[in-house]
């Protein structure tokens, strides 16, 4: 079974509430028809009745109406502003009400900023164990791919320059969502223009630190570093400009040493070889709340909404 396919199946032995605070806007809400009738995962909405499409509420899904009576005193602790009697900013509500534990995930970001979302996120759930760095990956999945061809590119979405501790932080990060998402264990390549001493600069030993580090947070995972992307790919490149990488040319972990890197990196591959590229999945954060592109589609947000499942499955280690 593709890596697609699998997604529903996987979600819906978890069967969570997710909350969406985007139920408005159109392709969001489309998302949530389908998702209803499709019923691996239980879609809540996250907005005033008042303002929704009838339609929307036909279909039989949870609404949890900020304005209800009662509903914002549940969360004013987390959010004391919304006691004034003004406008709820239904994504961070969502936010306070997965802290509380009455959602189990939240998707947003088609109307929303992605800053708007990391604030939220920050704000109100805060970072998981050990991390202090939320970033972001992006899982690039070829047509028809199986699990064991997805790669995950990080971080392409969030830290423009990271320091060699933020850097090792995100692939940590990346390997504790991956084995959610993927449900492999993950094998991370610190790329660069060098593969292992072939070149020197400033940027190169700064990767260098970095595996490093992750070395010393993850001494049981695979990895190795610095590496073109082609000897972190493909063996048989692997065996001549790095013989002995305990990598061997088979990683699923691609750490970019910066966002431009990254964001043209899986741009590139989404362009030019057909991948899909599903996220920006946040990863860093002490519960699932996720991200979307504000140009994703009906089935990105579906499967965003499948891969928010399965993060559920151990939100405090995300």
């Amino acid at each position: 079974m593709s890596f697609l396919a699998g997604l529903r199946e996987r979600a819906a032995r978890t069967n969570p509430r997710i909350g969406f605070p985007e139920a408005t806007e159109t392709r969001t809400a489309d998302a949530i028809r389908r998702l209803a009738e499709e019923g691996a995962v239980r879609p809540v909405v996250v907005e005033s009745v008042a303002n929704l499409d009838p339609g929307l509420q036909e279909c039989g899904v949870e609404v949890l109406d900020p304005y209800a009576p009662g509903r914002r005193g549940e969360v004013a602790d987390l959010l004391p502003e919304i006691s004034s009697g003004g406008p709820v900013d239904t994504l961070r509500f969502a936010v306070a009400q997965m802290h509380r534990g009455r959602l189990d995930g939240v998707v947003a970001g088609a109307r929303s900023a992605t800053a708007d979302v990391l604030r939220a996120g920050l704000r109100i759930v805060g970072t998981a164990e050990g991390i202090r760095t939320v970033s972001s990956s992006f899982y690039m999945v070829p047509p028809g791919g199986s699990p064991a061809d997805v790669l995950t590119f990080t971080d392409a979405g969030v830290v423009p320059a990271p320091t060699p501790e933020q850097l090792a932080e995100i692939a940590q990060a990346a390997c504790r969502a991956r084995r959610l998402i993927v449900g492999d264990e993950p094998r991370v390549a610190f790329l660069s223009y060098s593969t292992l001493g072939s070149a020197d600069g400033d940027s190169v030993r700064a990767v260098r630190e970095a595996l490093r580090e992750f070395r010393e947070r993850e001494p049981d995972v695979i990895c190795d570093g610095e590496l073109q992307v082609d000897a972190a790919l493909v063996p048989e490149v692997a065996a001549i400009k790095a013989p002995g990488s305990t990598l061997a040319g088979r990683a699923n972990v691609l750490v970019f040493p910066n966002l431009d890197a990254g964001n043209i990196g899986y741009k590139l591959v989404q362009r030019l070889a057909g991948a899909h590229a599903l996220g920006p999945v946040l990863q860093g954060l002490a519960g699932p709340l996720n991200d979307l592109s504000r140009g994703a589609s009906t089935e990105d947000i579906v499967h965003m909404a499948y891969i928010t499942a399965l993060m559920t499955e151990a939100p405090r280690k995300l």
